[in-house]
């Protein structure tokens, strides 16, 4: 209805999954990259969760489409089902035909698992691997959770033969965390909470639906919005569909080229009926409705005219700009002294694996007085992996006991390398991800004058750089010197944050330069090669998973 008012193809903030309208943020990426590692970690759960409306079918479905072309996929939407029920959805899903003379009415459980099992083998021996994905897990009954414990028991001494992956909302943790599904829980290899978006990422979040939906002129929504936006939404992609939708519609009837503060208050009490918060505004809706059918009359009345009289007069706005996130290495959280001096001690450890020799005192200042920038961030190891680099990693102690700092400098296949305590450890990486907070430190090293945004049009060193590389990675010419980066070259740079699986945000941030760096000759240190002065440190020992 307000489409064309806004000069929009169609409307942006629908709460259908149109993939066209994918918006990755960070926290997003993040879950994507622990789902892309759990496929790949030789079987047993992976589990998302998240709030309702927070994008996990999203980037669900933004897996599957990268799963590996060896993987059978197997996807049930309703886990409100029996044993018998579930097992009969995996055949079904899987294409596992029952046993000769027995019918699915009449088969047995038994029946079932002795049908996947036999398929689960069979696709083993042909090098492929089964995932079963359930959707809505927080649903499922103690007696189907314990039924799927019981089917990722069949492996072999290599790897179990089917992954599953658990996606629902928080209470699902909380089931998981009972005494009767200890066994089930202990068996979850990756984990990864979902977030809301923050205010920055909810305005980039406007302004990309916009953009797809065929915005060309100023937005409806002002710079200053964007804050209350956020509140009003607590930053679910959900909620901030039904508001801005809402939002768009009180200003087309009120006749107004922007949304309002006082259009979007009166949204929100429409849209949101929260105890505490503003109650639905039941007439002020029906107002609206009311006259934005007088308004689509006036419309069909108007437009008549103006086709009888050919008088047709456009005014296009230029462009909004659209802000791009700074991709920003926060400091270090403050916390106790030992703490921060246990930090140091392995930052600088991990600073000898670049060369690098610190002296006492903050190790990321002494680091980045020697060429080295810190970067915090999130992931844990799934992240880790897809980056290829050593970090400082903080794990939960086992039995109760407390954090440990630990330097990840090594993994190979399923085996991690890690420095504890003053002594080398090997360690599955299903442990180290169980046991890891998913925050990480690590380093990178900057060519000299480097931006952390270099803009659309923006001209410099740190520019010629970034075209150089990429011209190599697509085996074109190198462009010359002082070059501005234009449409093309950021298309070329969002291709490759695609391909490596990062924010396409256009933005060469530090993520983006370690994969640009990494793809070209360099003697960085890696994780898919362990520097053997670490391993020689101290004394080596192995800690099994489970």
């Amino acid at each position: 209805m307000y489409t064309p008012y806004f000069q929009l193809k169609q409307s942006p903030f629908s709460i259908a999954p149109d993939p066209r309208y994918l918006f990755m943020s960070e926290r997003h990426r993040e879950a994507l990259a622990h789902l892309l590692y759990g496929v790949g970690s030789g079987g047993g759960f992976v589990l998302l969760t998240g709030e309702i409306g927070a994008g996990k079918t999203t980037v669900c479905r933004c897996f599957m489409e990268q799963i590996p072309d060896n993987c059978q996929l197997a996807y049930i939407f309703n886990p409100k089902l029996s044993v018998e029920e579930l097992l009969l959805s995996i055949c079904e899903e899987l294409r596992i035909a029952p046993p000769a003379g027995v019918g699915l009415a009449t088969a047995s459980v038994k029946t079932y698992v002795d049908a996947i099992n036999v398929h689960l083998l069979a696709s083993h021996a042909q090098g492929k691997n089964n995932v079963l994905i359930i959707d809505e897990a927080q649903n499922l009954s103690a007696a189907v959770l314990e039924q799927l414990r019981l089917l990722t028991n069949l492996e072999t001494s290599e790897r179990k033969l089917l992954q599953i992956i658990l996606i629902g909302q928080p209470e699902l943790r909380a089931m998981l965390a009972r005494p009767e599904l200890e066994q089930l829980a202990q068996r979850v290899i990756a984990r990864y909470h979902l977030g809301s978006l923050s205010e920055a990422e909810t305005a980039s979040y406007i302004h990309h639906r916009l953009a797809v939906a065929g915005s060309t002129s100023r937005s409806p929504f002002g710079p200053r919005l964007m804050a209350q936006i956020h509140k009003l939404s607590h930053g679910v992609p959900r909620r901030i569909n039904l508001l801005c939708d809402r939002a768009l519609l009180g200003a087309y009837v009120e006749n107004q080229p922007q949304v309002t503060r006082h259009i979007l208050r009166r949204a929100a009490a429409e849209v949101f009926a929260e105890a505490g918060g503003a109650a639905p505004d039941t007439a002020g809706r029906w107002r609206w409705l009311q006259l934005a059918g007088g308004v689509l009359a006036g419309a069909v009345v108007t437009g008549t005219l103006a086709w009888h009289f050919m008088l047709v007069n456009q005014v296009v706005a230029p462009v909004a700009s659209v802000p791009l996130a700074r991709a920003a290495a926060s400091a270090p959280v403050a916390a106790p002294a030992a703490v921060v001096a246990d930090r140091d001690a392995v930052l600088r450890q991990l600073a000898a694996l670049w060369g690098e020799h610190l002296p006492a005192g903050d190790a990321c200042q002494a680091a980045a007085r020697a060429g080295l920038r810190c970067m915090h961030s999130r992931g844990g190891v799934a992240e880790l992996r897809v980056l290829d680099r050593p970090a400082m990693l903080v794990l939960r102690g086992k039995e109760g006991g407390g954090e440990q700092l630990a330097l990840l400098f090594g993994v190979q296949g399923e085996t991690a390398s890690v420095q504890l305590e003053g002594h080398s450890v090997s360690i599955s990486v299903a442990e180290l991800a169980r046991r890891s907070d998913g925050d990480f430190v690590t380093f990178w090293r900057a060519p000299r004058n480097w931006r952390d945004e270099v803009p659309l049009g923006a001209r410099g060193a740190d520019v010629d750089w970034l075209a150089a590389r990429l011209a190599q990675l697509h085996g074109l010419p190198v462009p010359a010197a002082n070059l501005p980066l234009d449409a093309d070259l950021q298309r070329r740079l969002r291709e490759f944050q695609l391909s490596q699986n990062l924010k396409a945000d256009g933005l060469a941030g530090p993520k983006t330069f370690m994969r640009l760096m990494q793809l070209g000759d360099n003697t960085e240190p890696r994780l898919s090669r362990a520097a053997p002065a670490v391993a020689q440190s101290g004394v080596t020992a192995t800690v099994a998973g489970k």
